[in-house]
């Protein structure tokens, strides 16, 4: 395998430092974008330079956001402002992460990576957009973000989480290969209620606070409530449980 010049958009998220060290330990030159080495993918600001004698770039950037018109302004400015700037640097190969399971999402978030999904399919770069589902990292990220008192409030949700690990080494590898447009979903390796998710992180944690399941109204909580968010046949299983993930977090 030869090495390549990567480009990893996001490379300080949950994902993108993954993404990093895993490019990094099969030999890659790996450019990280971040503002605090002067590139922001909002503005287009340092997104010329920092592609020169790029061959790929991975897209795993993000925003904490429910807002639909948040999340869609936001990857529609980085996704438009990313394929120019790849496109003029004669980028050859675009990769993409999104979400299992977001076909027709109008709401919050989701709405946002559907129109980054359009964009990069419509695009002038040759793409792979990998579908994963939310990380073992998401149950700390609902203590954090939805948390009142003494409660923590978790939308109902049946999900089937993945090691943010093995999310970026599957970016990788697709990186190191040819565009393949939509490959295969990856999910985590079973299923759960988010819920209980969050009780056992905060139990291994030492953290107090009583969690809430609440069934979300509308067509989104009742997709979230049914399992639409969970892989079907065919999709790639990472191998660390969330048990194992949480061991490593205690």
């Amino acid at each position: 395998m030869s090495t390549q010049q990567i480009v990893v958009a996001g490379a300080t998220g949950a994902v993108g430092r993954h993404v990093v060290a895993c490019a990094e330990a099969a030999g890659h030159t790996v450019v990280p974008l971040s503002r605090s080495t002067g590139q922001d993918v909002v503005t287009g600001t340092g997104l010329a330079e920092a592609m020169a004698g790029a061959d790929v770039v991975i897209d795993v950037t993000s925003v904490v956001t429910t807002s639909a018109k948040t999340a869609v302004g936001f990857f529609r400015a980085a996704t438009e402002n990313l394929l120019a700037a790849e496109q003029a640097a004669g980028v050859r190969h675009h990769v993409a992460l999104s979400i299992v399971g977001i076909d027709g999402e109008t709401t919050g978030y989701y709405a946002g990576k559907v129109e980054q999904e359009r964009l990069v399919a419509a695009g002038p770069v040759p793409w792979t957009v990998l579908r994963a589902t939310q990380f073992h990292e998401f149950a700390p990220q609902m203590v954090a973000r939805l948390s009142a008192g003494p409660f923590v409030v978790v939308p109902a949700m049946r999900t089937s989480t993945v090691a943010a690990a093995e999310v970026g080494a599957a970016l990788v590898t697709l990186a190191e290969g040819a565009a393949r447009g939509r490959t295969a979903d990856l999910g985590g390796p079973e299923e759960a209620e988010l819920a209980d998710l969050v009780r056992r992180w905060l139990a291994a944690t030492g953290r107090r606070r009583r969690v809430l399941r609440v069934p979300l109204p509308g067509a989104a909580g009742r997709r979230m409530r049914s399992g639409t968010l969970i892989p079907g046949p065919g999709a790639d299983r990472g191998r660390q449980t969330f048990a194992e993930w949480l061991d490593g977090q205690r």
